[in-house]
């Protein structure tokens, strides 16, 4: 059976019940006989970390009051959620010349609430910047947190005009969404562009991140984090 400490004392009174009958002369020295066979050992469940990873595009071309407004209440939706489901989550934002980790993993709302209320705008797009920071705070969570979940989920219109490379900022983009998606990282991205100037760039992005790819009018539907879930878990 093992330790004692490891024994269900309620299963393994319910799996003794039926045998009281039968068991009449082991009765006459306990009240409640109870076998070996009986004994039925805890079920532990050892619930995975989950960590949310916002990656957020604050650009000149995700500038304009309104549509950044509906970035931020669109993260503080799916921030909520991933609370309320006990989610860490961290938040790294990416503009002018770089990518900064805003916010560290945390288990703290009002740390993510306030990181989100001061998130800088301006400047141009290092999209490869932000995917290669973010795939290094994974990389570091896993060498911490062995058992974690982690989940990418990356705002922005997928045009990148900054490179860390020679590469041409597209795709030098596209190498690091390949490299994450190497990594057996999982990923939702979040397409920021207006649809009448949409020219498919977050989705070819969403394409080497092997993730699927959601507009921000979609991010209004209560069905979305539980799509989002479901890409976290296998679904």
């Amino acid at each position: 059976m093992g330790k004692t400490n490891d024994l269900a004392f309620d299963a393994t009174l319910r799996a003794a019940a039926p045998y009281q009958k039968e068991r009449q002369e082991q009765r006459k020295l306990v009240a409640f006989a109870v076998q070996k066979s009986d004994f039925q050992r805890k079920v532990r469940v050892t619930k995975a970390a989950n960590l949310v990873l916002f990656v957020v595009d604050a650009s000149w071309s995700m500038a304009v009051a309104e549509r950044m407004q509906a970035t931020k209440g669109a993260i503080l939706s799916l921030l909520t959620d991933a609370y309320q489901r006990r989610d860490r989550v961290g938040l790294v934002v990416f503009q002018k010349d770089r990518a900064t980790l805003i916010l560290s993993p945390t288990n703290s709302i009002q740390l993510a609430q306030r990181a989100l209320a001061d998130i800088p705008v301006g400047g141009k797009t290092p999209l490869s910047a932000g995917l290669l920071l973010a795939h290094q705070v994974i990389q570091r969570e896993r060498i911490m947190h062995p058992d974690v979940m982690p989940l990418i989920i990356l705002l922005t219109d997928g045009a990148g005009n900054v490179s860390l490379s020679n590469l041409p900022p597209q795709d030098e983009s596209h190498h690091l969404a390949d490299q994450i998606a190497d990594d057996d990282i999982r990923c939702v991205v979040i397409n920021m562009e207006h649809a009448a100037f949409d020219q498919g760039l977050a989705q070819a992005l969403a394409d080497h991140l092997k993730s699927p790819c959601y507009t921000l009018n979609e991010l209004k539907a209560e069905t979305l984090y539980q799509a989002v879930r479901d890409q976290m878990l296998g679904g």
